[in-house]
């Protein structure tokens, strides 16, 4: 209401100031000026959603003036829009503009917030698989123990207390691996069950791609030793996620998967080639589909494992690139 007021008020004296132009006398040439100021004032800072009205309405008297003398009338409408209109339209599109630039930056702030935020999830998600991975390992090691407690347990030549203890050892084994069970079940997200078996190997793993329809050709250079269990999770986990890209963003393309196993480190490569039209090859079916955060949570956990993974475009296609040292006990924890 007071801004509405205020921008009669200011049309008023425009229509006042326009009247008898003939010789007008400095200070009016002055306040001309100075109305022009206040409506680009009140245009830029005070909302005026009503101004176009209020304007209009503004106008009605000059109008009515031009029948009585039409030079005064006319010489009024044209005070209003040239100091008060046109400045106040002026102040309206840089109000318009500033909120434009900050609705822009929320709009960026926004998206940052959410790019953080499915990044964290990504990394919490990855940390989850990797605490199922050390339930499936460190459970079937404390099995083992508490088996063979309970052996020793029911050896004939065992004294009185030595017997005890081997009890109490295999009690402790049996807490311990229902203690772990219950800690993983906590920090495992809540879904449907994994369908891959956990000591699926790579090689099974492209196979099954294959039979879904992907062209993959898996080579692999170096030695062959055995790998560590939580380096061979990583890297199959690096295979996955990269034919799960491949197949959702470039059906149809070659892929190439290269290991090679030197000097105590493994190198991932894969690598797919440009895309083939997907009007021309069907998308294929039975290959898992992630939800475009699988690099961030690939990266989290081959850092858990001191190593580095690099991801991006390459000669039209994308490669993905991990180094896992196989030396679990130094610094790739």
């Amino acid at each position: 209401m007071k801004s509405g007021a205020t921008l009669l008020v200011i049309a008023g004296l425009a229509l006042l100031n326009g009247l008898s132009l003939d010789g007008i006398p400095m200070w009016r040439q002055f306040a001309f000026v100075a109305l022009a100021v206040a409506a680009y004032l009140h245009g830029r800072h005070l909302s005026g959603r009503r101004g176009w009205l209020l304007l209009s309405a503004a106008a009605v008297p000059g109008a009515v003036h031009t029948v009585l003398d039409f030079w005064d009338g006319a010489g009024a409408l044209t005070a209003l829009g040239l100091f008060v209109t046109l400045p106040w339209l002026a102040g309206r599109f840089r109000r318009q503009q500033a909120e434009l630039l900050e609705a822009g930056r929320e709009r960026v702030a926004r998206l940052e917030r959410e790019q953080e935020y499915l990044a964290e999830r990504a990394t919490l998600r990855e940390r989850a698989r990797i605490a199922s991975d050390m339930h499936d390992l460190l459970g079937h090691d404390l099995a083992l123990i508490a088996l063979r407690a309970g052996a020793l347990e029911l050896a004939a030549d065992l004294t009185g207390p030595n017997r005890e203890a081997a009890a109490q050892l295999r009690a402790s084994a049996v807490e311990a691996t229902d203690r772990l069970r219950r800690t993983i079940t906590m920090l495992r997200e809540s879904g449907p069950a994994p369908t891959r078996p956990p000591e699926e190997s790579i090689q099974a793993l492209v196979e099954r791609a294959r039979a879904a329809g992907m062209t993959i050709d898996l080579r692999q250079a170096g030695e062959r030793a055995a790998l560590p269990p939580l380096v061979d999770r990583a890297a199959h986990r690096v295979v996955q996620e990269s034919l799960t890209n491949a197949a959702r963003y470039a059906p149809g393309a070659d892929v190439l998967v290269h290991l090679e196993q030197i000097g105590g480190t493994l190198t991932i490569t894969v690598t797919d080639s440009a895309p083939t039209p997907p009007t021309q090859v069907p998308k294929p079916v039975g290959v898992p589909v992630g939800n475009g955060s699988g690099i961030a949570g690939l990266r989290e956990r081959v850092r858990l494992l001191g190593g580095t993974l690099q991801a991006g475009p390459r000669d039209g296609g994308f490669t993905v690139t991990a180094r896992l040292p196989l030396d679990q006990e130094g610094g790739g924890r």
